[in-house]
């Protein structure tokens, strides 16, 4: 986990398909929410489908890198944002040569269809509240819904990174592609039920791992409540 960092300059060398499906498998073991296991993985090893990808790729990721061209978080030093600008700014330059890409999808109709199937049980839990409680549950509801989705989704990408780390292969958690969604959809025929969460390129590193850069532990840590700090 201490070296994990994201890889986003890749060699074209293919990755073999049985360590993409282990990287799957071990995606597979991650928690869902009611063992829902709804996460699913679309690899795209095809040259012709990465090079069709290619231009939103790189539109997303333009418009990314110029929005946060100056906001360099206080946990870096502006040597350390650019190497990470430049890293984000080759991937997109040679997107056409990464060897494939894993995209994490959930079919959010049957998450929903789960609590509209219990409307009843989901009635009484709601009448189990009372009034007053009963309906700042039900404006949070949505909220809760999307959220809980999305936690059965993201912890199987960590072990998907992991996985990737541990077979010395680079990767990195992309979100950008959800700017030009719809696109991409098309391009890999998902229909309108299904949603992306997740796009991860992958590759045998140019770079090499080395230890993230992390603030100390104590810049994360609070203990039993808020506590404002100074920047």
């Amino acid at each position: 986990m201490s070296t994990m960092r994201a890889m986003r300059r890749l060699k074209p060398e293919p990755v073999p398909r049985e360590l993409i499906e282990r990287l799957i498998q071990a995606a597979s073991w991650a928690p869902s929410g009611g063992n829902s296991q709804t996460a699913r993985y679309i690899v795209v090893d095809d040259r012709t489908q990465i090079a069709r990808i290619a231009p939103l790729w790189r539109r997303a990721q333009r418009f990314y890198l110029t929005a946060q061209a100056d906001a360099c978080p206080p946990t870096m030093s502006p040597k350390q944002f650019q190497r990470t600008m430049a890293a984000g700014e080759y991937l997109a330059d040679h997107f056409e040569d990464v060897p494939a890409l894993i995209v994490v999808c959930c079919d959010v109709s049957s998450m929903m269809h789960r609590w509209l199937a219990n409307t009843g049980s989901v009635a009484r839990a709601f009448g189990g509240l009372g009034i007053r409680r009963a309906v700042t549950g039900g404006a949070n509801f949505g909220k809760f819904a999307r959220l809980s989705i999305a936690a059965s989704v993201y912890p199987a990408v960590q072990n998907l990174l992991l996985a990737a780390r541990q077979s010395g292969l680079g990767a990195s958690l992309t979100t950008t592609h959800l700017l030009f969604e719809r696109e991409l959809k098309d391009i890999l025929d998902l229909p309108r039920n299904v949603r992306t969460f997740a796009f991860v390129p992958i590759g045998y590193p140019l770079g090499r791992f080395g230890p993230v850069n992390r603030a100390p532990v104590e810049h994360f840590l609070q203990w039993n409540h808020w506590q404002q700090r100074p920047n």
